[in-house]
């Protein structure tokens, strides 16, 4: 196992900071990426931050952490969350820990979003705590 963490995020990450701020606050992705970057150095990982509104690419993408190897896989897959039977195959298929990550809480919001496919194959999920969300789960993963 290597000292990489791979943070993968879903469609319409790449607005936060503008998108809904009511919701999911004022941090930019590109914010949450230097968080995570300072909080890796402190535990000794490497962190790669991926975005993409395409499904495939976020499968594609933990297909990778597998075969190098990652430590954890913290996915936030937006509204795929609640539809992708796609992304919880791909989690189920590898051996690399995932960890579930949601800016505000699913279970607040609309029914629709109160079921999560990927939270089905994670083994852990942090929710409700905007950004520190993801630092949270990163010092999950740094106890894998």
């Amino acid at each position: 196992m290597s000292n990489i963490v791979f943070v993968l995020n879903g469609p319409n990450l790449n607005l936060l900071g503008t998108r809904e701020p009511e919701i999911y606050g004022s941090a930019t992705l590109d914010d949450i990426a230097a968080m995570l970057e300072d909080r890796g150095r402190e535990l000794g990982l490497d962190i790669d931050v991926r975005q993409s509104n395409h499904e495939g690419h976020l499968i594609d993408w933990m297909h990778e952490a597998q075969a190098v190897g990652a430590r954890a896989i913290l996915i936030n897959p937006g509204a795929y969350t609640h539809t992708s039977i796609a992304l919880l195959d791909a989690a189920k298929s590898i051996t690399t820990p995932v960890i579930e990550v949601h800016l505000s809480d699913p279970h607040t919001r609309e029914e629709f979003r109160h079921i999560s496919y990927i939270g089905m194959a994670a083994v852990q999920t942090v929710k409700g705590l905007g950004p520190n969300s993801y630092l949270v789960a990163l010092d999950a993963a740094a106890q894998l």
